[in-house]
């Protein structure tokens, strides 16, 4: 049995080598291509029940997720080296220096930055600055992408749909402007099937909306239609983290392969240069 698990460990190490090198060869549009084919596959699985679909907001994932709790058990840990670093604001990288790899059409013109603690591999030079909270994101499994978002007063996130269904996504509310108070800060999704289909931006009116509150989690499948409001007088910040979707084994396989591929990738890597604090 052990050689046989070993054997298939293999096979799956030179299946990924060979692919990567492929798609290395391919151009921007036919790389897009292959990712909308692969979400493809997953929405047809995810329709057919080999996987349930996440509802827009969901709020009981510790029992799939438990390493979450580190970070909730320690929020205040976070928040103090978040407001350090919030002195700093000033030379993190505006998401729209990040390009298309988190989000889609245009909506990085907000002012929106970001403080990267991972994106495929660890910023050593950003973990330093934030080395505690550094420490408790190497302890969550399956962790792609995890940074600081950082949006300004009176901004707005237009609506739009993620990139990739193999992710489910985090929020940790770190600094919420009186802990929302008033409602001024929010996230809203429309998990709507048929209204997806449609790619009509404005049914984001239909969504479900989730409030922000310090020191809370809460879990997405940011595939879906949404948007994102700081309608307050100060500054909101949470932590934001993709972390590989739960799948049943064999798709999970092929999940790990595909994420293996994508962070090889160039761009990803332009990520985590333009993500690096200049200091």
């Amino acid at each position: 049995m052990m050689w046989a698990f070993l054997l298939v460990l293999a096979g799956v190490a030179v299946l990924s080598a060979l692919v990567w090198r492929y798609v290395q060869l391919l151009d921007s549009d036919r790389k897009l291509a292959i990712k909308d084919i692969i979400n493809g596959a997953l929405m047809r699985a995810e329709a057919r029940g080999v996987f349930p679909a996440a509802p827009a907001f969901e709020r009981n994932y510790l029992n799939d997720y438990p390493h979450f709790k580190i970070l909730e058990d320690n929020y205040p840990v976070i928040r103090e080296e978040c407001e350090k670093l919030l002195g700093l604001k000033e030379k993190m990288t505006d998401m729209e220096m990040l390009g298309g790899s988190y989000t889609e059409g245009g909506i990085h013109t907000v002012k929106w930055k970001t403080f990267m603690f991972k994106s495929g591999k660890f910023i050593e030079e950003n973990c330093r600055l934030a080395p505690r909270t550094a420490d408790l994101l190497r302890h969550i499994p399956n962790l792609y992408t995890a940074f600081f978002s950082v949006l300004e007063p009176h901004q707005h996130i237009a609506p739009h749909f993620g990139y990739y269904k193999g992710f489910l996504r985090y929020h940790l509310g770190v600094i919420i402007p009186d802990n929302n108070a008033d409602g001024y800060c929010y996230l809203r999704i429309n998990a709507n099937p048929v209204d997806n289909a449609r790619d009509d931006r404005s049914l984001i009116d239909k969504g479900e909306i989730y409030y922000w509150k310090n020191g809370d989690g809460i879990m997405f499948d940011d595939t879906f239609l949404h948007d994102a409001h700081n309608d307050s007088d100060e500054v909101r910040v949470v932590l934001f983290l993709d972390v590989a979707r739960r799948l049943p084994w064999y798709l999970h396989l092929f999940n790990k392969l595909v994420l293996f591929i994508a962070h090889k990738e160039e761009s990803v890597k332009r990520v985590r240069r333009r993500a690096t604090l200049d200091l």
